[in-house]
Formats: C-alpha cells, sequence, structure tokens
C-alpha cells in the first residue's frame, strides 16, 4: 500500500510548480493500482467505531474508498497531474455497491482520473475508483476535486452544478439538490480531536484536519472534520446500512472543531446542519428495490 504520509510530502514538494487553469493541460493515462488484498481488521474496527457503524459484519459502503485513498494520493500528486493537490477541495462523492462486500473480501483496488471541467470558482478533476472480486467489478465511486484559481467568467456553470437536475441512473442515488432543510433525526457534538482519531483510522492525517496550528496554515480558523467522515457517520445513522448500495453527497461548508452539528433526513435524503442551520453536507442514498418498499426507521 502506498504511503500517504509520503504522497502528502510529495504534493506539499510538487505543487508550487503547478498552475491550475493552465490553457490545453491535460490528465495523465496511468491507473493507480493495489492487487487484492484482504482487509485489515484492526484499522476496520477502529473506523467502524469512530463513524458509528454497528450491526452486521458487512463492509461499510464507504470504506473502499478509504482503502483506495492512497492510491488516489499517489495518482494527484504524480509529476503529471496537472493540478496542485495542496488546497483541492472535495466537492462531491457517488459510491455504488453492485453487491454487498465483507471484510474477507479480498479486494483489488483502482484509481484514475476521468475529466477536467470548469467550474466558476476554478477546475474540477473528476476520479474514479474500482473495486475488483476475483476480476469481478463490485464497488466504484467518482468524486469530485476542486482547485480554487481566478476564472474569466465567475458565473460560468459548474462541473457539478448540472447534476442537480440530472435524472439518476437505475439503481444509482439521485444527485443531493438544495431543498428544504430535513426532519432533524439527533444532534452530534464533535470533539476537537475527531479528525486526529480518524486520521488514525482512515491513513487520511490531512494537517487541515489535525490542530488549529496546521489547519491555520491552510486558512482554517480550527482543525475540520473530514467530508468522508461526515458522509460515513450519516449513513451509519440510518436504519440499516448495510443495505445502502448508492450514494451521492455534496460537500457544502466545512465542520470546525469542536462542535455541534445536526443530523436530518426523510428516510433517502439526508443533511449535516450546524449553527444556524448552516448546512455542510447534503446526500441522497439508494437500496434495492425489494428494501426500499419495506424499509423504515424501527
Amino acid at each position: 500500500m502506498p504511503s500517504l504520509a509520503l504522497s502528502l510530502a510529495r504534493g506539499a514538494v510538487t505543487s508550487p510548480f503547478k498552475r491550475a487553469g493552465r490553457p490545453g493541460a491535460t490528465l495523465p493515462a496511468a491507473v493507480a493500482h493495489r492487487p487484492a488484498a484482504p482487509v485489515a481488521p484492526g484499522p476496520l474496527a477502529a473506523y467502524r467505531r469512530i463513524c458509528g457503524f454497528t450491526g452486521p459484519d458487512a463492509l461499510p459502503v464507504t470504506y473502499p474508498h478509504v482503502l483506495a485513498f492512497p492510491l488516489a494520493m499517489r495518482l494527484m500528486t504524480g509529476r503529471r497531474f496537472p493540478l496542485p493537490v495542496t488546497g483541492l477541495v472535495h466537492t462531491w462523492i457517488e459510491i455504488t455497491a453492485h453487491r454487498t462486500l465483507h471484510p474477507t473480501d479480498r479486494l483489488e483496488l483502482s484509481v484514475y482520473a476521468v475529466e477536467l471541467a470548469p467550474h466558476r470558482r476554478g477546475t474540477e478533476v473528476t476520479v474514479a475508483t474500482e473495486a475488483r472480486l476475483a476480476g469481478e467489478l463490485v464497488w466504484e465511486s467518482r468524486s469530485g476535486y476542486l482547485s480554487r484559481h481566478a476564472t474569466p467568467d465567475a458565473e460560468a456553470p459548474t462541473a457539478t452544478e448540472p447534476a442537480a437536475t440530472a435524472t439518476p441512473a437505475p439503481g444509482h442515488a439521485a444527485p443531493a439538490a438544495p431543498g428544504p432543510h430535513l426532519p432533524a433525526v439527533t444532534e452530534w457534538r464533535l470533539p476537537a480531536d475527531l479528525g486526529r482519531r480518524y486520521g488514525a483510522a482512515s491513513g487520511d492525517r490531512n494537517p487541515i484536519h489535525l490542530y488549529p496550528l496546521t489547519a491555520r496554515l491552510f486558512g482554517f480558523p480550527r482543525a475540520i472534520a473530514h467530508g468522508m467522515w461526515a458522509v460515513a457517520r450519516c449513513l451509519a445513522e440510518a436504519p440499516r446500512p448495510h443495505l445502502i448500495h448508492a450514494v451521492r453527497a455534496d460537500f457544502k461548508a466545512p465542520v470546525l472543531l469542536p462542535g455541534t452539528v445536526t443530523y436530518a433526513s426523510d428516510g433517502t435524503a439526508f443533511q449535516l446542519r450546524g449553527s444556524g442551520d448552516r448546512v455542510h453536507l447534503t446526500g441522497t442514498t439508494a437500496r434495492p428495490a425489494r428494501e426500499a418498499a419495506t424499509d423504515g426507521r424501527s
């Protein structure tokens, strides 16, 4: 498994030499790959605890993203990747699980860049992750990462805005669109060390999540929660989360630590809200049709 710390260090060195928004920029054709390997039980148990997953012995639908994140970092810190990794903002993620995965599954992972698209605040890259079991595609995701820079037309459509009105493919979660606040379900008090604890479980020790001092180096007044922790925690709160097979989540605003947030959901759509009803995260989920027809909070 590639070292995430090494990738972060390489990104810090190479980022100053990359210019986002450069005309004619292209993505590398390389695919970062990890051969089939077992899931380490210790980190998985720590991940389940910090995110709140309980119940059946199924792999959380978000966990392959965690397993593959070092590969994504290796790809994005490579010399031919056109955007500086320092300052990249995770803007959205779509996940589709084609079957329920288990900790005993030996997953083969691959990560590659799909496209560059203009965004009203800069340039957004879409990164694809795939997991295979004995050669069969069993899980996949797409993630958007924004590199902020000056643009000639600040009102140009963004890479993610069209998706808000798109019709989802069968079996996929609908894009999370802005709308009325969902009914509140519960409130979570997030400790100051949440970023360090999730970083230890996931391997993502980005300095913006660790301490106020390291976060201030990147323009945040305090450490911020990992976006993928927020997604996983919301999914863990849903009834029978092991049956969720498709997720769309959009990151709206960082969650400062420590802090208090409200989880809201209508059973399919979910939100994470902060003080003043500020929306930090919106999302939707989908389940197999036979389960969705009978599911309910009980």
